[in-house]
């Protein structure tokens, strides 16, 4: 078991999906769920939505960061996992943070998907009209 006297725990949030971090210092592994971020987030494109704070503040190989992420999708997952990153930094250093508050990182993103209505076949589609 890891010790973790010296690490930081944050929590990050994004559509129903729930990421609880765990940054410690080390080498720059990261881990999600047990597996390696490669192999979790196989798409490019998530794994650099969820590694966005870090580049940002050129923290890419000080920390090692242990994610527990739950719900939601992969892109929801990714998003809760960026938040949570970007939190855990500003605990860590709070010199951090105008440099995530600029780039949007620690702004809770609080679009979810509409729900579908009664009498219509989505949330804001209607029934085809037929005039005849």
């Amino acid at each position: 078991m890891a010790d973790t006297s010296n690490s930081l725990w944050a929590t990050g949030r994004r559509k129903s999906a729930v990421a609880r971090i765990r940054l410690s210092s080390g080498s720059g592994n990261i881990t999600v769920n047990g597996r390696a971020l490669d192999h979790y987030f196989p798409i490019d494109t998530q794994r650099t939505h969820a590694t966005g704070p870090l580049a940002a503040v050129q923290a890419t190989e000080k920390f090692d960061i242990m994610v527990n992420v739950s719900g939601g999708g992969p892109a929801g997952q990714a998003g809760a996992v960026r938040h949570g990153v970007a939190r855990a930094l500003v605990m860590s250093d709070s010199t951090l943070r105008p440099v995530l508050k600029a780039g949007g990182f620690l702004t809770r993103d609080s679009r979810v998907r509409e729900r579908k209505k009664y009498g219509r076949p989505g949330a804001r589609k209607r029934f085809q009209y037929s005039k005849r």
